[in-house]
C-alpha cells in the first residue's frame, strides 16, 4: 500500500501576514470576512480561515490557527493574531509600523537575523505583512501610520520547548519562514529527493552539481553562476540539512564537481564533520571553532570574538566578514567533503547574509 504523502503547513510568518491582510480588510471594507487569500514568497497562492474577528472604529482584529502539516512543530495549532489600527492623526503616508505583543519574544543577544532589542519577527514575515497591508490599501490613499501589532497568546509557554531562550529570544515565540511554507520533515523523502535530482542533472548533461543547504543560499548561487546562462537549472540540488548523505551521493553517481553552498552556520555544521546539519550543537561548534583559530597564526586574534559569540552568524558579523575565518571554515568544508567524496572536485560557496558571495574556491 503506498504511503500518504506528508501534508505541507504555513510557517508562523505566513500567519502572521494572513491575519494582518484580513484585519487590514475588514478596515478598509466596514465588515467582517472569514477567509483571506495570501501570496506567498515563491509565489503561491494560498487560503486562510479567520477567526476572533472584531471592527471597532480605527482598528481591527483577527486571527489565524497555524496549520503546521504534518511537521512536528511546537507551533502548531497555535493562534497567530494581527491588529491593525489606523491613526490619521500620524502622518505617515500609509507608513506600516510592525511590533509583536503577548506571546512575541524579543531579540536580546547578537548574532540572529533581527538586531537585540527588536521583536522577534523576522525580515521575510516583516515584508509579507508590509505587502500585505499594501495590497489592501492600494486603492486608497491612506495619509496615515498604519500600525500592525502581533501576537501569540500562549506564545510565551510555547517558547519553552523551543532553543529561543539559548539563542536571546525572551517573552514568547518567533515569527519565522522564507517561503510561508512548512514542509514536513522527512528524511527518506529528502534523500530520495536527493537521489532524483542528481540523477535527473547528470541525464541533461550537468558535470558541476552546486548543494545547497537552504533556498537564500541556492538563490545566491543561483545569481553567481548565471541561472539559466553559465548553467543549468537542474544543476542546482537543495540538500537541507543532509550533506554528507547528498555529498557521497554524487561520489557514487559519478558527477565530476561539486559546489557546496550555504551560508555561515550551516558551513561551519559541516565543516566541524556533521554530515547531517539539523543537529543542535551550535555551542560545541563554536568551541571548536575557537580551537582552530588558536591554532591558527593568521587568525588567532579572533579567537577571543569567536569565544564572546552568541552564534556563528554573530562570530562572522563582529569579524567584519574576516577573510582568514571564512577562508579557515570553507577549507574546512572542502576537507568534510573531499574525503566524504574521493575523486570529485570540490569547491565551496559562502553566501553572505545580505546575498552577496563572500567566498567561492
Amino acid at each position: 500500500m503506498a504511503k500518504k504523502p506528508l501534508k505541507y503547513g504555513y510557517t508562523t510568518g505566513a500567519c502572521a501576514a494572513a491575519a494582518a491582510k484580513g484585519a487590514a480588510q475588514m478596515l478598509r471594507d466596514r465588515e467582517l470576512i472569514d477567509r483571506v487569500e495570501l501570496i506567498l514568497p515563491g509565489g503561491e497562492l494560498a487560503e486562510f480561515r479567520l477567526h476572533g474577528q472584531t471592527l471597532g472604529e480605527n482598528s481591527a482584529s483577527c486571527y489565524v490557527v497555524k496549520d503546521a502539516g504534518d511537521d512536528p512543530d511546537v507551533t502548531n495549532g497555535a493562534e497567530v493574531h494581527a491588529t491593525v489600527a489606523v491613526n490619521a492623526a500620524d502622518c505617515g503616508k500609509g507608513e506600516v509600523v510592525i511590533s509583536g505583543g503577548t506571546g512575541v519574544g524579543r531579540v536580546t543577544k547578537p548574532g540572529l537575523a533581527v538586531a537585540v532589542g527588536e521583536w522577534a519577527i523576522n525580515p521575510v514575515p516583516r515584508k509579507m505583512i508590509r505587502l500585505a497591508i499594501h495590497e489592501v490599501f492600494a486603492i486608497r490613499c491612506v495619509p496615515a501610520v498604519i500600525n500592525v501589532a502581533v501576537s501569540i497568546p500562549n506564545g510565551e509557554e510555547l517558547a519553552l520547548k523551543t532553543l529561543n531562550a539559548r539563542l536571546g529570544i525572551v517573552g514568547g515565540l518567533s515569527i519565522l519562514g522564507t517561503t510561508g511554507i512548512v514542509k514536513p520533515i522527512s528524511v527518506k523523502a529528502w534523500t530520495d529527493t536527493i537521489d532524483a535530482a542528481i540523477d535527473v542533472a547528470l541525464a541533461c548533461g550537468s558535470e558541476t552539481v552546486v548543494l545547497s543547504t537552504g533556498r537564500t543560499s541556492e538563490m545566491v548561487a543561483e545569481n553567481h553562476f548565471g541561472l539559466g546562462k553559465g548553467m543549468r537549472e537542474e544543476a542546482f540540488i537543495m540538500m537541507g540539512d543532509h550533506a554528507g548523505y547528498a555529498i557521497a551521493a554524487c561520489a557514487r553517481k559519478g558527477v565530476r564537481r561539486v559546489v557546496v553552498a550555504g551560508q555561515f552556520a550551516k558551513l561551519l555544521k559541516i565543516a566541524c564533520g556533521h554530515g547531517q546539519t539539523h543537529v543542535s550543537s551550535s555551542s560545541l561548534d563554536l568551541k571548536v571553532l575557537v580551537a582552530w583559530l588558536d591554532l591558527d597564526p593568521r587568525a588567532s586574534r579572533l579567537a577571543p570574538l569567536a569565544q564572546q559569540a552568541n552564534t556563528a552568524r554573530h562570530v562572522l558579523e563582529v569579524s567584519g566578514n574576516d577573510p582568514e575565518l571564512i577562508s579557515l571554515v570553507c577549507g574546512r568544508v572542502r576537507s568534510f567533503a573531499e574525503g566524504t567524496a574521493p575523486g570529485v572536485e570540490i569547491k565551496v560557496l559562502l553566501a553572505g547574509y545580505n546575498g552577496e558571495v563572500l567566498y567561492f574556491g
